[in-house]
């Protein structure tokens, strides 16, 4: 057994809380100092740290990351950062190594700030293959045990037509290469009904899961969500079906965006809001009243559909600056968002490993003792602050920590 001693639970109470070592799941949570010991307890005091649940990381572009000086964005938008991309690739400079690399960093990052469970979509396209694939593939080995992992295939285009053999081929190669979700951008493509539906009837025949990046646009006029929506209810599907970005839905008339909301819930998709990267990308062409890029959070919490936050692309031309810390996604949902502090922290933990398909963590016997400690008062506290003082725990073990000090020298002569 392994007991948390004088934590402090995110409601202000001071618990011990048991873990069991043989299954990693929260056997028990007693008042603070109550818990009987046995001579071969583990016992770490926490000193009433915040104890919350991990956080998680639904939408992250490991195969990206940390490239924002190798891959500059001189144009600052989407597109710019596509093509800086494609052309970077183009020109070797995206190698095997440097991506293993870079990914095992990112890795290390999410989980030094409270990450025990991250989703990467990671390009896969007729230029490039499925070599991005085998690179953070091969990052994620040297993580095991210490973060659960997910890989999305996001396909390039066109994935629907005469000429799309050849990335049609590259996402099949990727599923043989054991990717545990299909992705794709549906408005991108040329026909977004057609692949919405191929995605679809290939994550079923393979059993695999999809989360699809949807409508990352101001453009009012584009709504591949509802076609989404349509699909998935008339033809059913077994899998978790998330739904990234949705920028276009906050443009809609509020009627609008809560029928859309209405029909995303009752498909049973899952929304990923995704603040940093959209608050950099979208909007450059609105200098009065620019529009923030973020989905219609209200209306899709109203209609009952889970709504979880992410940082998407971290230091590279998509995004050229973010901790790869969920606390930072938390503020800007506060902030962009207009969601309460405990709200936005839900977002960035139990929220997003619900989308995930993990299991929550509310400190109940039998959860997954999947755990952050944070030297702050309060969870609001903690968003606003990020201090970096934490214990990270996976499945009851410390897998990771940091303490972060500072001192004001005054004179004093």
């Amino acid at each position: 057994m392994r007991v948390l001693r004088n934590a402090r639970l995110a409601d202000g109470r001071g618990v011990d809380v048991s873990i069991d070592t043989a299954d990693g799941t929260i056997s028990g949570v007693a008042a603070a100092g109550s818990t009987a010991l046995d001579g071969d307890a583990d016992v770490e005091d926490l000193d009433g740290w915040l104890l919350l649940p991990a956080m998680a990381e639904p939408h992250a572009h490991l195969d990206k990351a940390l490239t924002a000086d190798e891959v500059p964005n001189p144009k600052g938008d989407l597109m710019g950062a596509i093509e800086a991309w494609f052309a970077a690739a183009e020109k070797g400079r995206l190698s095997y190594e440097r991506t293993v690399e870079r990914a095992t960093q990112a890795f290390e990052l999410l989980l030094v700030h409270g990450v025990t469970a991250v989703r990467t979509h990671i390009n896969v396209t007729a230029d490039i293959g499925i070599v991005s694939v085998l690179a953070v593939q091969e990052a994620a080995r040297a993580m095991e045990g210490l973060i659960d992992f997910q890989m999305v295939a996001l396909t390039g285009w066109p994935m629907t037509g005469p000429d799309s053999a050849a990335n049609v081929r590259a996402l099949e190669e990727a599923v043989e290469a054991g990717v545990d979700l299909v992705g794709g951008c549906p408005n991108l493509q040329d026909d977004p009904a057609t692949h919405i539906s191929d995605v679809l009837a290939l994550a079923d025949s393979a059993g695999l899961d999809i989360d699809l990046h949807t409508d990352e646009t101001l453009d009012p006029s584009v709504l591949t969500l509802r076609e989404l929506a349509r699909q998935v209810s008339d033809r059913g599907f077994d899998g978790t079906i998330a739904a990234s970005h949705c920028v276009s839905l906050g443009m809609q008339p509020p009627g609008v965006q809560a029928a859309v909301a209405a029909e995303v819930a009752a498909a049973g998709i899952s929304v990923i809001t995704l603040p940093q990267t959209n608050l950099f990308l979208q909007g450059r062409d609105d200098p009065r009243a620019t529009p923030r890029g973020l989905t219609a959070v209200q209306a899709l919490l109203d209609a009952g559909a889970a709504v979880a936050a992410g940082a998407d692309n971290v230091q590279d031309p998509f995004n050229l600056v973010g901790r790869s810390d969920p606390l930072e996604t938390a503020a800007l949902m506060v902030m962009a968002g207009h969601r309460l502090p405990d709200d936005a922290y839900g977002m960035v933990s139990n929220t997003a490993r619900q989308v995930m398909g993990l299991a929550p963590v509310n400190f109940e016997p039998g959860d997954p003792a999947d755990m952050v400690a944070i030297d702050a008062p309060s969870v609001r506290g903690a968003v606003a602050d990020a201090p970096m003082s934490r214990r990270v725990y996976r499945r009851g073990r410390l897998v990771a920590s940091a303490d972060q000090q500072t001192r004001v020298l005054r004179d004093t002569g």
